[in-house]
């Protein structure tokens, strides 16, 4: 699938950057995982997509084993490199969309900050239900894109020109309705607002000054409505930070 080679080929580029991000190191939703989840050292938990495995570190002290997967092998081997001292942490190549793993093989899942890049996140959220033990939980973390209408389109648009791996922020409302077909039981959410510094973020996936340029215009022409929604702040004429909607969501089998 076409979709899959692109995020392989983004994220094979930039797989250092996302180690050492401060948007993916740190952040409130990291520290929600220990106090959502309660994992115990008698657990076997699933962390997709681990990116920089910053979940997967996370998660490990506290569980017996962590299994952090991801579509990309040298993003996965990076991340193994990261996480060399973290004895309890297997690191295995797989498809969100088709995970390598028996039926009810977790006490735990968790996907943060990626499911924005699977092309078909309902079968994504079937996989996740199909692996899960019975009363087994899963803690999804993800920008989303607001309800209405024009702030979605920016903002997917917005992505799709900083990184062509990008497939779609969706909104919660279309999150809850791919829930909905599953038996997965919602427990608890949360929405906030990350801001984020603009050059870290454009330049973790831009390295064309032309296309950078295009990207922050793009914001500066952006209606008042859309400015102050994205909160995007400005100085000297030029974009400093704006602020994204994000969704923290635990549901359990």
């Amino acid at each position: 699938m076409k979709e899959k080679v692109a995020v392989q080929q983004s994220f094979t580029k930039n797989r250092a950057d996302y180690v050492t991000s401060t948007t993916h190191a740190h952040g409130p939703d990291l520290d929600i995982i220990i106090d959502w989840l309660q994992p115990t050292k008698q657990m076997r938990a699933l962390d997709i997509a681990t990116g920089g495995g910053h979940v997967a570190k996370r998660l490990a002290p506290s569980v017996e084993h962590v299994f952090a997967t991801d579509l990309t092998k040298p993003m996965l081997e990076n991340t193994a490199n990261f996480l060399h001292a973290e004895k309890n942490i297997d690191f295995i190549i797989a498809d969100a969309e088709q995970l390598p793993f028996l039926d009810e093989q977790f006490d735990l899942v968790t996907c943060r900050v990626a499911a924005h890049h699977f092309p078909q996140p309902a079968k994504f959220i079937k996989e996740v239900e199909r692996v899960l033990k019975p009363g087994g939980k899963f803690l999804l973390i993800d920008n989303i894109a607001p309800e209405s209408e024009q702030a979605d389109t920016f903002i997917n648009k917005i992505e799709k020109m900083r990184d062509f791996s990008h497939g779609r922020v969706y909104k919660v409302s279309e999150w809850k309705e791919m829930f909905a077909a599953t038996n997965l039981q919602f427990k608890q959410d949360q929405l906030w607002k990350k801001q984020l510094p603009f050059d870290d973020w454009v330049d973790r996936t831009i390295d064309d000054r032309k296309a950078r340029e295009t990207i922050e215009q793009t914001f500066i022409q952006a209606n008042t409505t859309l400015q102050q929604y994205f909160d995007i702040q400005l100085k000297d004429n030029h974009v400093t930070s704006f602020a994204i909607d994000t969704w923290n969501a635990l549901y359990e089998k």
